[in-house]
């Protein structure tokens, strides 16, 4: 019987925003991401970006992953993806949480399941591909949770969708980064070459990953 051939991998990273999160009234809110897929020896980076006019970062976290497994998908072929996010919301429900969910009827031992809706879609997006979920420290200088932020952001304030997913605006917002000094020893291609290498050995990652701490030289 011959081997089935591995899975393409795709690592995207992702952040979220919510102006005004947990105050009273309409709190407008974006998710995004940035993607990379490797086409041979080049690797391609897509962003994208969503926004909503009212809504919480937990909400924006998991409607985020939920749009992007949803593009890919989108695309015709089954990956392996490696979402990274600093949403521990997101990533530990995922991980831990979401299993009992569901092997309960969707309960949990202690009241209702908050923003239910998504949890469901989420679960549904997930079986498209061979999907993980990892974390990181939010602010701490993480070169591409740093951009997908800045995208976030703007998609916050600015109320703006993607249209699927884009060329990546990366190269241009690392150039101008870099002009502050900000980022200079960061290697973009070494860190996903890295994370690709490990997911091709079928490593098992930890639900933390390595903090990165690039924002100054």
């Amino acid at each position: 019987m011959p081997t089935p051939r591995p899975l393409p991998i795709a690592i995207a990273h992702l952040d979220e925003s919510c102006l005004g999160n947990g105050r009273e009234g309409m709190n407008p809110g974006g998710a995004a991401g940035l993607i990379e897929i490797r086409h041979q020896t080049a690797i391609e980076r897509r962003e994208f970006f969503i926004s909503s006019p009212g809504t919480t970062n937990n909400r924006m976290a998991l409607a985020g992953a939920i749009a992007l497994l949803q593009l890919l998908a989108g695309k015709g072929r089954r990956l392996r993806v490696l979402l990274i996010s600093d949403s521990e919301y997101l990533v530990r429900g995922v991980r831990e949480w979401l299993p009992g969910w569901v092997s309960r009827g969707w309960k949990r031992k202690g009241g209702e399941i908050e923003n239910l809706e998504l949890w469901r879609a989420l679960h549904a997006s997930l079986t498209n591909h061979d999907t993980t979920l990892c974390w990181v420290r939010g602010h701490t200088g993480h070169l591409k949770n740093e951009f997908a932020n800045d995208l976030a952001v703007k998609a916050a304030k600015e109320q703006t969708t993607s249209d699927g997913l884009v060329p990546a605006t990366f190269g241009a917002w690392l150039a101008g980064e870099r002009a502050k000094g900000r980022y200079l020893s960061d290697d973009p291609d070494e860190t996903f070459t890295a994370l690709e290498r490990r997911l091709a050995a079928g490593e098992r990652l930890p639900l933390a990953l390595e903090e990165q701490t690039g924002a100054s030289a």
